[in-house]
């Protein structure tokens, strides 16, 4: 039998505050162990929350920017659990009532356009962190990111493969970077991805028994967890088994998905209205005063890349996935670089010398005005694409301004006809095979030539200039 997979993901997303969601304790990354804790977000009798308005308005900007509906009212609930990274024995979150429904989230695979369905988009505080020293016979519990606040954007199951999957991730990750809610860093833990998954039998309606995915560090991780995981249930089914609901964890290190705990329902986190709280009311205006900050969003960048700057949709679409590679090409073009000739160098050198070094753009020491200053060399002849790339790296290690390079290393191009012209009369004596074969009607042998003369000026020499001088000295 053929079978049809379901997907939906979860994404918690850290967001970009600087204090807490219920009290003013840092969220700085890195701290030592229980060093950023209070009696509130540790749950001390007695103690009451106050709600972080920043951290609303980051999901009303979130749910907005997803095509959804902001609530006029929504309340927080209590959801209840024990954990030992769980001081207060039940987390803030929201069940019923959330900040933002609905909306859809738009992705595109093999040139087929299609929509994802967003569920909800809602509000929430983070846990602690259970460490387990290895080969210790105990934990320790880390509670400086309880409190932290958190955003859950919850999709329809609307993704069919582990790739639909993957390149949702990369989109949804893309416009949160742009709405700068969040750095999004999967590494210290910003953004973290669960996804749900079951099989049916192809053409079928019903939803077959999901399984939850947790523990991946990594987008390609999702993929990869996803691809076993359907492989895995196809397997059980196929041999008369029967799927459990329940939650895996991806173990990394031997590629297969492990189970952990049968998948709680809604009603075994018994949750209730937080009674420290009062209900969270958002009127237009101040939906419409967030709105009006929201930034030009992938989607849209992307178009205006193609209609602008002339350049192919392909090239948009890449520069486009990230803000911070999107905001570096466009101030390249301002500072006079042509926008196909950026695209190009942006796309290609500048982002392997970048995932090489293990850098952020940001970081890159080549700034814009400098890389738009080297295409300018080029353009007006000063030097040839092949030196560039010389220059490029060094302008890469160094900061310095490509004039600066070029001077310095004495690396101008040649193009003094009389003194190419020397050279080439050197190489055609020195070189009679290939001249013969050329005057032959072998025109490869041309190619040999001009690089014998790009050879004896090491690589200065004019290209153009050196290919119009031979073709006309050898006829």
């Amino acid at each position: 039998m053929s079978y049809e997979s379901v997907i939906g993901i979860e994404v918690h997303v850290e967001l970009l505050t600087r204090s807490k969601m219920f009290c003013m304790c840092s969220v700085e990354f890195g701290a030592p162990p229980n060093s950023q804790v209070c009696p509130v977000c540790l749950g001390m009798p007695g103690v009451l929350p106050v709600i972080n308005k920043r951290a609303v308005e980051f999901v009303i900007m979130t749910g907005l920017a997803l095509n959804g509906k902001i609530s006029n009212w929504s309340k927080l609930d209590r959801k209840n659990y024990f954990y030992p990274d769980l001081p207060k024995n039940y987390q803030i979150s929201q069940y019923d009532l959330p900040i933002a429904v609905g909306g859809f989230l738009e992705i595109e695979l093999d040139g087929t356009k299609k929509r994802i369905g967003i569920t909800r988009v809602h509000i929430e505080e983070d846990t602690g962190k259970n460490l387990h020293p290895e080969g210790a016979s105990y934990s320790h519990v880390d509670f400086n990111r309880c409190g932290v606040p958190l955003m859950e954007i919850v999709s329809e199951p609307d993704m069919r493969s582990p790739e639909e999957a993957h390149e949702y991730l990369q989109k949804l990750k893309a416009i949160l970077e742009y709405l700068e809610v969040s750095d999004c860093n999967m590494e210290e833990g910003s953004l973290r991805a669960e996804a749900n998954v079951s099989l049916r039998p192809a053409g079928s309606s019903e939803y077959g028994t999901k399984t939850e995915i947790k523990n991946v560090n990594s987008f390609k991780g999702v993929q990869k967890a996803l691809e076993y995981e359907i492989e895995r249930q196809r397997e059980v089914i196929s041999s008369n088994g029967t799927v459990v609901q329940e939650t895996r964890m991806w173990d990394e290190e031997r590629g297969i998905t492990v189970g952990m705990r049968s998948k709680e329902e809604a009603h075994d986190y018994r949750y209730f209205p937080e009674p420290d709280l009062v209900p969270v009311a958002v009127d237009e205006p101040w939906v419409e005063e967030v709105r009006k900050r929201l930034p030009e969003l992938p989607r849209a960048r992307r178009q205006r890349f193609v209609t602008e700057y002339g350049i192919p949709e392909y090239d948009a679409g890449v520069l486009t996935a990230s803000r911070a590679v999107a905001d570096y090409y466009e101030e390249c073009v301002r500072n006079g670089a042509e926008p196909k000739g950026a695209s190009n160098w942006v796309m290609g050198d500048l982002q392997f010398l970048v995932r090489e070094a293990g850098v952020d753009i940001t970081a890159c020491k080549i700034i814009p005005e400098n890389l738009a200053a080297m295409l300018k060399l080029i353009d007006d002849g000063t030097i040839s694409g092949k030196i560039a790339k010389t220059v490029f790296k060094e302008m890469f290690t160094t900061g310095k301004a490509p004039a600066e390079i070029v001077r310095e290393r004495g690396l101008q191009q040649i193009t003094d006809e009389e003194k190419v012209g020397e050279i080439i009369d050197k190489v055609i004596r020195e070189n009679p095979e290939p001249v013969e074969s050329y005057r032959r009607g072998k025109t490869k042998a041309l190619a040999f030539l001009v690089g014998q003369v790009m050879k004896a000026t090491r690589g200065k020499a004019n290209p153009r200039l050196v290919n119009k001088m031979l073709e006309k000295k050898l006829s």
